[in-house]
């Protein structure tokens, strides 16, 4: 024979509230070493990049241009 074990109503308010926080916690960290491998595999742009993508557009950048470049990436 099966028993079912009743819970009151506040018992299952505070086990959904747990689960909820629960669920969150390991979702931000989840997210958290995502998003850092996802660097690792991919850096962001950087002054080399830069080089390389001007060259690719037959032009060759100026230090000063180059590092304009790089302020309104990083500002952004």
């Amino acid at each position: 024979m099966l028993v079912f074990m009743e819970m009151d109503t506040v018992g299952f308010v505070f086990t959904l509230i747990g689960l909820l926080v629960a669920g969150l916690v390991i979702g931000f960290f989840g997210a958290r070493w995502f998003f850092k491998k996802q660097l690792q595999k991919n850096p962001p742009v950087n002054e080399k990049m830069i080089r390389v993508m001007f060259a690719q557009m037959g032009r060759t950048p100026s230090e000063k241009q180059i590092r304009e470049i790089m302020r309104n990436m990083n500002k952004q």
